[in-house]
């Protein structure tokens, strides 16, 4: 027999970049949801734009079984916003008043988001038109304020090192310096946590600008002590001391202007001043795709259940989050707006300059 729930039925919409995890929480939402609290369930399809479209299906036991492991999301994503590019706070627009039609037409008593700063952001949002919303957080990037792990990040942080791994066989082999970019484009933990791992010569993250010289001596120095290959590990958004000292518009400007991703110009810059070999790898969406590590099926399944019990007990306009040790929440207004940064004095910083790493500086 189910328990008593105050939600009786819910949408469920994933959206934003996909990545792995993102099935294995709807699961946990669903089968809880369901087999628990006897809740009835609407997939949403292709994140907000299902909603504003009204392009939905009810789902059954059958739909959410036998995807704990697949990657991607069965739900479709995509990166509508409905509150427009900037995710500024404005006024209700049609795409709103749509959400809102159709959360009303479908009789949702509440409406489940999965993804990373700006679909939680929505949902913070939507909350404020008056839909009770709850959150999970999802990105490879590890950068939503309010939670201490996003799902996804740890498949990612795998799928890193493994290609650091594989890339130092032909950089030794090759006398290369091999540059490989990760993604990041605000916030650094993926490159740093891969780096490490991966034993990066260097390491660049957008939190800690960072000098061309300095990384061009400390390669020079590993050559010149017979060390004949070096990896350099750079997140999509690292910048250097000069581009950190523009503004944001002169700064996109600057980049537009090169047009070479960080990976490869860096890598222009390494071989210009040392006169190494030097070559650019980008990672991409190889980084995002295929099935979730042991861990991130645990987390995001944690995280899912979590998400079912707060709707059970109509405790709406919160993030499910990984709180320590524990499962906790957050309220939805946390992690609106905001980017978890690498802290500059977090331990792993530390630690990779411990073993000789250089950070740029």
């Amino acid at each position: 027999m189910a328990i008593h729930s105050i939600t009786r039925r819910f949408g469920i919409l994933t959206a934003g970049g996909d990545c792995p995890g993102l099935n294995a929480a709807i699961r946990g939402v669903c089968r809880a949801a369901h087999d628990r609290y006897g809740m009835e369930i609407i997939g949403i399809k292709n994140g907000f734009r299902g909603l504003i479209d009204e392009d939905v299906k009810v789902l059954k036991p059958e739909d959410f079984s036998g995807i704990l492991t697949r990657g991607g999301t069965i739900l479709g994503s995509s990166r509508e916003k409905p509150f427009g590019p900037t995710e500024k706070a404005e006024p209700v627009n049609e795409k709103v008043s749509a959400i809102i039609e159709t959360y009303s037409k479908l009789e949702l008593d509440c409406l489940v988001v999965l993804g990373g700063n700006g679909t939680n952001t929505t949902g913070y949002r939507l909350s404020r038109e008056g839909l009770n919303v709850v959150g999970l957080p999802k990105t490879i990037d590890n950068d939503i304020f309010g939670t201490d792990r996003t799902f996804g990040f740890h498949s990612a942080l795998a799928i890193g090192t493994e290609a650091i791994d594989r890339l130092h066989t032909t950089a030794e082999s090759h006398s290369r310096v091999i540059v490989v970019e990760l993604m990041g484009h605000k916030a650094g933990w993926l490159a740093l946590y891969a780096g490490v791992a991966g034993g990066g010569d260097v390491i660049l993250i957008p939190e800690i600008p960072y000098d061309i010289k300095a990384i061009a001596h400390h390669l020079e120095k590993r050559s010149k002590s017979g060390k004949n290959f070096s990896i350099v590990v750079v997140a999509e958004g690292a910048m250097s001391i000069e581009e950190a000292g523009m503004d944001k518009k002169d700064r996109k400007r600057y980049r537009q202007e090169i047009g070479l991703s960080a990976g490869y110009r860096i890598a222009q810059e390494i071989e210009e001043r040392t006169g190494l070999e030097t070559r650019a790898t980008v990672l991409g969406y190889v980084q995002r795709g295929g099935i979730p590590s042991a861990s991130d099926r645990v987390l995001a399944t944690s995280l899912g259940t979590a998400a079912a019990d707060i709707m059970a007990n109509g405790k709406y306009g919160r993030m499910v989050a990984l709180l320590g040790n524990d499962i906790g929440s957050v309220d939805l207004s946390i992690p609106e707006g905001k980017v978890r940064h690498v802290p500059t004095d977090h331990f792993m910083i530390d630690s990779a300059k411990a073993v000789g790493t250089c950070m740029g500086e």
